[in-house]
Parts: C-alpha cells; structure tokens; sequence
C-alpha cells in the first residue's frame, strides 16, 4: 500500500507542477479544472497510440460506406472508444494549436467526449490560449507516459486520488467530496466480495453485477473488479463484476467514466462499461429506479444536508411507501446518510434470484441517533427486523484526508447463512491501524495484513475480544408512558378566595350570589379539604338556599383552581369514571428492552421506587399497535467496554508528592 500510494503521490506531484505555469493568469481554485482533464486526455491518448493509425485509415476507408463504423474503429482499439484525428498533444503545433486541439477532442468518440463536456473544458482551452499558455501545457502532458502497461490502473487510481484532493484542497472543500482512501476501499470490498469466494472458484465466467450509488472516481468499483480478475489466475474464464454507478459531480463523474472505458471484459472485450456511469444526484433522480445488482458499495456524504433533495424524497416516500426507497422514514434534513442506506438496501438483489450484499461506509449517528419513532429509529428498525444488517465494522479513527472522526462499514445482506440469520455481528476494528505520515487528516491507515484479519475476524462469526454476534432485539426497545395519579387538596385562604373573586365564572354571578358564596366559603377559611370536597360542598350548599344560583361544574371546577395544590400525602383524584386523573408534571418514560416483557419490567424498575405510577396504556406504537413506541439504537461501544479501576490514592499522592519536590527543586535553581 505504502509504494502504490507513493509512486501515485510522485507522480501527482509532477503533474501538479503545471500549477506554477498557471499562477497569475488563472486562481487557484481552477488549476484542478486544468490539470485534471489534461491528465484524463492524455492516459485516453497513451492507450490510443498504438492503433492511432490503423483507426485513422478504417475510418478513412468506412466512413461513406454507411456501414456501422463505430463497431469496425472498436475492433481496431480493442477498447469501446476510439479517436479519428490526426492530431496528439505532442503534435498540435504552436500557431493553431487551440483550434487543432479542439479538432483533436470533437474527433473522440462520443462516450469519451462526453469526459471533457463536463469540464467545460473548450472554455478551459479558450482560456490557456489567451494567455498564451496552451502550447505549454500541451507540451507539459505530452511528456509524461501514462500508458496503462508504465501506469497500473491502481497507481492511476492514486494519481487520481491525490489530484482531486490537491484541487480540493485548493477550493477548501470538506471530506464528502474527496475519494475513499485505497486501504477503506480494499477493506470494504474484501469484506463483500470474499464470502462468495466458494461461488466464485465454482463457477468460472460467473456474471456478477456491483452498484455503487456515490461512485466517486470509480475507486470501489475498480477494486471489486481487480478482486474477481485475480480467479484468472487459476481459471481459464476468471468471473465478471459489471459495474454500474452514479455521482452527482461532473469532475469526479469523468474521471469515472475515463477508468471505465479504459476497461474491458475478457468475455465481452467490446463493451462500453462507462455507460452504466450515470450523472445526477442519486436521491432525487435515481438513474437505476426499479434495477437491483448483486453488489452494492458506497462511501456517501458524512453529515451533509438533503434540502436540495428534499422535494423529489418527500414525494417518494408519502406517494410510494414501501414500494419506493423511502418508505421506512426520513431523517433529520441535517444529515442524508440513512437515505444512502436505504437505496442501497433497495438495491439488492431478491433473494429468489440469489440476493445481494453491500458495504456503506458511515458515520457514527446513523448508529443512534433519533429516538423511538424518528425516522432515523425506524430506519434502523427496518433494516434490522428485515434482517438486512449482517455487520458494522468500527474503523480506527484518522484515517481519512480531510476529517479524523470516527467511521462505520456496515454489511448489509439479504442472503444470510443460517448461523447469522436475524444476528448482527459488531467487529472493533478502531486499534487495527499503522501509523503514516501526515496526509492531510490520514495519519493512519489500515495495512493489508489488518485488512486480512478483520476479513478472517467477520468471516468467523464467533465471539472475540473484538467481535460479538448480537440478536439483534438487543438493540431495541419500547419508549412506554409512565404516569403517575394527580395528588392535590383544597386549601381555603383568604388569598385563595380573592383570587376566585377575578375569574370569569364568578364574574358571571348576580351581586347576591357572591355575597352568600363568599360568606359560605369564609366558614372554612384555614381549613384544608380533600379534592373531593369541592363538589360535595357546592352540592350541599346549593340545596341549602336558592341564593347561592346554581352552582355546577364550572364552580366546582373554579374552586378547585382557586384552592387546589398537589399534595404528595394526599388522596389520589379520580375522573368521573372513578380512572385516576394523571399528574401532568410526573409523567416520565421508561426504555423497556425488546427482550424484556414490559409488565415484568414496570415491576421490577419502576413500582419498587414509585408504587402509584401506572402505564399509559394508549401511548402505542404506530406499526404494531403494542403499548409503547418501537426504537432501535445501536450502542456499539457498550458491547467492548472494559472497566478500568481508578488508581489507588496512596498511588496518586505519591505521584503528587514527587511533583511537588520536583517543582521545588526547580524554583531552587532559579533562586540561586
């Protein structure tokens, strides 16, 4: 790993040095809309070369014979793309040399051409020429072999990853626009792709295919690919991963499609892979709507918001449900990762067609965050009681360019083998790393040897010191209700009565009636009554004399504000009914654990500290109707904690007591 990444570091650095042509004439900020399509022509124009003029002359003899010359210019490549110019970066020429590299990129075909469209690059190319650059930079890229057979296409995957996060650094972007460092991916797709090993070895020219919703430079996509080609090495026909990907950035969509048509099947050498590379944002304009693969693997966007995609999400998940990628809930706007989860979910293969797996890189809230009901709990509910989460990986931290927090690989599968059917196997990873130097925020990275054992860790499936095959009801729970009866008596004061005095109910009676209700009340003044009294006094009163008006329950009902006052010894109030009337203030909820029946639970944890709380028995969950709302929250770390006793404290006065005779015989020496 460490001379891949080097030899692509080097190589990039050489590249870059184009930047020192360009400053003064262009910013900062576009010197990766120069440097990276040129690099993209000229690995196209390496593997070119050396059928330039036999392509040249079937064109010219085929072109007017109305024949499909498309398919005779392929054959003559070997590839799905071809150029017709005369014309090469080192042979463009000084005088006319914008407008002979413009003849020679029209001259590609169309799934190349499409590259340099979404660089803008004939407005880079107007620009380089005004500043009398252009011959320079052509002359700059002539010079530097990019050949597949001088540059490996994982080399070439480094030089691309080092160029997008120089542009980036450049720009000041943030982490979710960056490629997945080489260690991740190989981790990730050693992780989906070696439990069908045995599928594999048995099945020679097995057709297999692998999505990767946020495809980036295609670096998930070339690995997976690379992993099955190694079976040529002991088969005649190795098996084949056709790939298929979307990425919403244009700059990082062409350098995909340019590793894609670089590429080819021994099986079906004329295939044109880079037309599964679609452009557009995943979430609300899904290119595969409907077309489920056998793989999946993504690294999307950590915490970044979804308001772009808010419109076109709502509307498929209140219009489709679960017939669409949204049905189980939506999370905060703040964060679209669980969205990811879910389309890569809904991608997967049926298991009646031999089902699917896929790997998502995470951040740590998809693990917990929202509460019982949220759509980010009901996500997670989703997935887990449909038995899609095979296993979450914990990485070390630091380990990628532009953020050092802490990531998650989730394995999610549709075809589970029995001894992990409705478990989730949780694997700490986070002390398998090796130190490197600096790469932005990379100080660590995952060696080939840890990359192994955490592979033989998952594909064991048994409980380690870091390793816990978990029922995944474990990770659930019921939010119940806890209420607890109001408990109030009557104080009559005469505060209480002047307060009685200006309410609405009072205000509605004749000046006789509040003479003899105030003359009835004073009576009690200083008196406590229980709750009850209220509506007995009223009633007594009333029969004594037709003074006091009717009376009725709006009165009761004013005594009791002008006089009630919780009382924690007093007698439980109850409704008409004769139900207790529940405190609002001591309401509270409990997480009952799914393993845990919910009355057994109340008993043991709640009535032995409160004997008067009850359960709200209509505070139900919306899906199955049982008391209590369903969540879900992955406490991942809960299940490696290791106590740590805290230290004597004879040790740590000792260790203070040498401090301090250090500090002192240090102020000695500066008093001397």
């Amino acid at each position: 790993m460490a001379e891949q990444t080097g030899s692509g570091a080097s190589l990039a650095d050489f590249i870059w040095k184009n930047a020192e042509d360009l400053w003064g004439d262009f910013k900062h900020t576009d010197f990766g809309k120069v440097i990276l399509p040129f690099t993209l022509l000229r690995r196209l124009e390496c593997v070119l070369e050396s059928t330039r003029q036999e392509v040249r002359d079937a064109n010219a003899l085929h072109k007017d014979s109305g024949i499909d010359i498309d398919l005779i210019l392929r054959q003559c490549t070997k590839f799905s793309f071809y150029n017709t110019s005369e014309y090469a970066l080192g042979s463009l020429g000084g005088t006319k040399t914008r407008q002979n590299l413009q003849d020679y990129v029209a001259h590609f075909s169309d799934n190349a051409r499409v590259i340099f469209e979404q660089f803008d690059f004939s407005n880079t190319v107007i620009r380089l020429d005004k500043a009398g650059l252009l011959f320079k930079i052509c002359k700059n890229f002539a010079g530097v072999d990019l050949h597949p057979n001088v540059v490996p296409d994982r080399v070439m995957s480094n030089l691309y990853e080092h160029l997008i996060r120089r542009f980036g650094a450049e720009v000041n972007e943030g982490a979710e626009d960056f490629m997945t460092p080489r260690d991740v991916v190989h981790l990730a797709t050693s992780l989906l792709l070696d439990p069908d090993d045995a599928l594999f070895e048995s099945n020679p020219g097995l057709i297999r295919t692998l999505y990767d919703q946020t495809c980036g430079t295609g670096g998930f996509i070339s690995d997976a690919m690379n992993h099955v080609a190694d079976y040529g090495n002991r088969f005649k026909v190795p098996p084949v991963i056709i790939p298929y990907g979307q990425e919403l950035e244009p700059e990082t969509h062409a350098v995909c499609l340019t590793g894609m048509l670089l590429r080819t099947l021994e099986s079906d050498p004329g295939r044109d892979l880079s037309k599964n590379i679609k452009l557009g944002s995943t979430l609300s304009n899904d290119q595969f709507a409907g077309q489920r693969f056998h793989y999946g693997v993504s690294n999307p966007p950590f915490g970044k918001k979804w308001e772009k995609d808010q419109k076109a999400v709502t509307e498929e998940h209140t219009g489709k449900k679960f017939d669409g990628r949204f049905g189980p809930g939506l999370p905060r706007i703040n964060d679209g990762s669980m969205l990811f989860l879910m389309n890569l979910a809904s991608k997967l293969e049926l298991p009646e067609n031999g089902g699917g797996r896929a790997a998502i890189v995470l951040s740590g809230s998809p693990l917990f965050n929202g509460g019982a009901g949220s759509g980010e709990s009901e996500i997670r509910r989703w997935l887990l009681e449909n038995d899609l989460v095979e296993a979450i990986v914990a990485l070390p931290t630091e380990i990628f360019f532009r953020t050092g927090i802490g990531t998650y690989l989730w394995i999610l599968s549709n075809k589970k083998p029995e001894h992990r059917r409705h478990k989730v196997q949780l694997l700490n990873a986070s002390d398998l790393w090796t130190s490197i130097k600096n790469e932005g925020n990379k100080r660590r990275m995952i060696s080939d040897e840890q990359i192994r054992q955490i592979v033989d860790l998952y594909s064991s499936a048994e409980n380690t010191e870091i390793s816990r095959m978990v029922d995944y009801r474990v990770f659930g729970y019921r939010r119940i209700k806890v209420l607890r009866p109001l408990r109030m008596a009557l104080h009559i004061k005469a505060e209480s009565i002047e307060n009685l005095r200006l309410g609405k109910v009072w205000m509605k009676l004749t000046a006789e009636q509040q003479t003899a209700w105030v003359e009835a009340l004073d009576q009690h003044v200083g008196v406590s009554q229980p709750f009850a009294w209220a509506e007995t006094f009223v009633a007594e009163t009333v029969q004594s004399s037709p003074s006091f008006g009717k009376g009725g329950k709006p009165f009761v009902k004013a005594l009791i504000n002008a006089f009630g006052e919780r009382d924690p010894d007093g007698e439980p109030v109850l409704d008409a009914d004769g139900q207790f009337v529940q405190d609002p203030d001591l309401s509270d909820y409990e997480n009952v654990p799914l393993t845990k029946d919910i009355q057994d639970y109340f008993a043991e944890e709640v009535l032995t500290h409160l004997p008067d709380a009850y359960i709200d028995v209509t505070f139900r969950d919306d899906s199955d109707k049982g008391i209590g709302r369903v969540g879900y929250e992955i406490n991942f770390n809960r299940f490696f904690y290791k106590y740590v006793p805290p230290r004597k404290l004879v040790d740590i006065d000792a260790d203070l007591k040498q401090v301090e005779a250090e500090i002192a015989e240090l102020l000695g020496e500066v008093t001397q």
